[in-house]
């Protein structure tokens, strides 16, 4: 059986719908600035949101979340600024790179990225040391409000789950699939991926999973005929 384009759309639909009924909007990126979503995005790598919090915080209250403040920093310095978010040092020297970046071919200043093409600005993004696809996308989505659909753990354990890839698909097989069955809008891939991250983190545990309180305990029935990519 041939299933079209319109069948993968009902069912990404009906994913969405029973996650927004149980959990509501998500209200995702917490941050104040697009900047600090960046920052964010890069310190979230490998560990909880807590930490990034924390890590942040030390950043504020020294008056150092812009790319001037990071700037000026050794790679020292600010590895201690954000030593709650683990991984300190390699993060440091992320962080360093990403400002770099944004300084030397933006003036600082992430409004004048806009106007880039998101493809070109993506392959650019991934340009920058420990920069990678789940990272990239997360500052097109959220910081720079552009419809680019973010793959992470929690999505591709729920989807494989329930049958709807395997395991040989990569974040590109996953993302496209989202991409060419969704409409391309930026608030619908925002509050898709946070209700993923949402679902993930309180029923689709990695080892001990709350399947029969699940919201999507039944889709299996839904999606039996798809057999994954």
């Amino acid at each position: 059986m041939v299933l079209g384009k319109g069948y993968y759309t009902r069912l990404l639909q009906e994913i969405f719908e029973r996650l927004y009924r149980h959990f509501g909007p998500q209200k995702w990126w917490p941050a104040e600035t697009p900047f600090e979503v960046c920052v964010g995005a890069i310190l979230t790598q490998n560990t909880n949101w807590r930490n990034v919090e924390r890590a942040i915080g030390n950043l504020k209250r020294h008056g150092l979340l812009s790319p001037e403040g990071l700037y000026r920093l050794s790679e020292g310095e600010l590895a201690e600024f954000i030593r709650p978010a683990g991984y300190f040092r390699v993060k440091a020297r992320r962080l360093k790179a990403f400002v770099q970046w944004l300084l030397e071919n933006y003036e600082g200043n992430l409004e004048n990225l806009r106007g880039k093409d998101t493809e070109e600005l993506r392959r650019e993004l991934l340009e920058i040391p420990g920069i990678g696809p789940e990272t990239a996308d997360s500052i097109l989505l959220y910081a720079l409000e552009r419809p680019v659909f973010v793959v992470d753990a929690y999505t591709r354990r729920i989807l494989l789950r329930h049958g709807l890839v395997t395991e040989e698909a990569d974040y590109h097989d996953i993302q496209e699939f989202f991409m060419k069955n969704l409409p391309l809008e930026v608030s619908l891939y925002n509050e898709y991926h946070a209700l993923f991250v949402v679902c993930g983190k309180h029923y689709c545990l990695s080892r001990r999973p709350y399947c029969e309180s699940c919201p999507l305990k039944d889709l299996d029935e839904t999606s039996e005929e798809f057999g994954g990519f």
